[in-house]
């Protein structure tokens, strides 16, 4: 008996995925819960398993299409006997789909496990420029445990084709007329599965989201001063780093509290206005942005947010988010301050209805007390909301509170 295999949705704001590797071919026996494919979107690099055991009968759709959710994929043909051994031999079914890059092929596992868990978009670049094993083995990963990442590719390839360039260069030299003018051609650099699908995404939240924006200035003194304090023996307690990020999201958390409007999304039937408070935190990877989510962030101390944030961006930056970890968010922060920016305006990730972009924490002078002049630990937070499900007086409402709650910190707010 065949049976179709569709593109699933990954997200319950995804509407479509692209086939970065098909782990299968045409002929292939192939187990339940087994590898399938390999599936990009905006959000997550999934490897989805195959919904039963038999034969890879036919793949309706080839490496690098997108597709929309419920497209049939495949066929595979169902082996009852191969079924039957399989229920005896196979583990349960694991609990989400994990986004675990697969190797680049069996030839390419002779090195360490670390440099051949390569992400799709790699192993396109790889496959499109001709490397060999024997080229592989020569590129320095950058990325976590040695991990070949696309900057690193993109390195080597532009470092081995430089005296051919050269070459050619002087060459073009030597016949061209004295007075031709230098020609300095440009390079396109092709787009990644994931980088397109972002900014399909992206140019559908502007198409589709009225967007407005409110900055507010805060004074981080108080909370730069308690981390100092205490970074060291936290540190040394939970074996990670107290970053600012947990503490703007309890902060974010109190501000929703206050103003429940902008933890909801907007749908043709009225607000829907969310009853878990759960936020996304972008993380920056090789191909782009991923954001996890902070389920339930609401029921979390500020320990709880900085273990969950760690956890998340560790995961996300290699490659095993699940999908559970990106879908339901409710509200996002991001985090561009990180690089050193000072006023960042972030498009919404839909169907939320609010995205708070912090940025980085200067020192400067400003007025207190009156006529006093002091040097003060100053930020900016820029708010983008969906004028559909709020107006601008409820966004100033939830910045001023969070504004207000961030300078009053103080060490009775509670660490655990």
């Amino acid at each position: 008996m065949a049976t179709s295999v569709k593109m699933p949705q990954l997200g319950e704001s995804i509407t479509e995925g692209t086939i970065a590797k098909w782990l299968k071919k045409p002929g292939d026996q192939v187990k339940k819960y087994e590898g399938l494919v390999e599936i990009i979107t905006d959000k997550v690099n999934a490897e989805v398993p195959a919904p039963l055991t038999g034969v890879l009968k036919e793949i309706k759709v080839q490496e690098g299409a997108t597709v929309t959710v419920g497209t049939e994929i495949a066929v595979i043909e169902e082996s009852v006997t191969a079924t039957a051994s399989a229920q005896k031999s196979q583990p349960p079914p694991p609990a989400d789909l994990v986004a675990v890059p697969s190797p680049v092929s069996e030839e390419g596992q002779g090195g360490a496990e670390t440099r051949t868990r390569l992400s799709p978009a790699v192993r396109a670049l790889i496959e499109e420029h001709r490397i060999s094993d024997a080229e592989l083995s020569r590129i320095e990963g950058s990325g976590i445990g040695g991990r070949i990442s696309k900057k690193d590719v993109e390195a080597y390839v532009a470092k081995r084709t430089q005296p051919a360039a050269a070459n050619g260069e002087r060459q073009q030299a030597a016949t061209a007329p004295a007075t031709a003018p230098a020609q300095t051609p440009g390079t396109t650099v092709p787009l990644s599965p994931m980088r397109r699908a972002i900014a399909a995404n992206m140019l559908k939240s502007k198409q589709t989201i009225p967007h407005a924006w409110t900055v507010a200035e805060v004074d981080m003194t108080n909370v730069v001063r308690f981390r100092q304090k205490v970074k060291e023996s936290f540190k040394q307690r939970e074996g990670i780093d107290l970053t600012f990020v947990p503490i703007i999201v309890k902060a974010v958390v109190e501000g929703l509290k206050a103003v429940p409007v902008l933890n909801a999304s907007w749908t043709d039937q009225g607000v829907l206005l969310h009853k878990d408070i759960n936020v996304g935190v972008a993380v920056s990877v090789d191909d782009g942005l991923i954001v996890p989510v902070i389920h339930q962030a609401d029921r979390m101390s500020i320990a709880g947010l900085a273990k969950v944030v760690d956890d998340l961006a560790k995961r996300a930056r290699a490659g095993k988010l699940g999908i559970p970890d990106v879908q339901g968010g409710t509200f996002t922060v991001n985090n561009p301050g990180t690089f050193g920016t000072i006023l960042s305006y972030s498009i919404i990730a839909p169907p939320q209805a609010g995205i708070l972009a912090m940025d980085a924490i200067v020192k400067r002078p400003v007025v207190v007390d009156g006529d006093a002049i002091a040097i003060r630990s100053m930020m900016n937070l820029c708010l983008s909301f969906d004028h559909r499900v709020l107006d601008g007086v409820s966004a100033a409402r939830f910045l001023q509170g969070v504004r207000r709650w961030l300078e009053g910190f103080s060490e009775q707010i509670p660490l655990y």
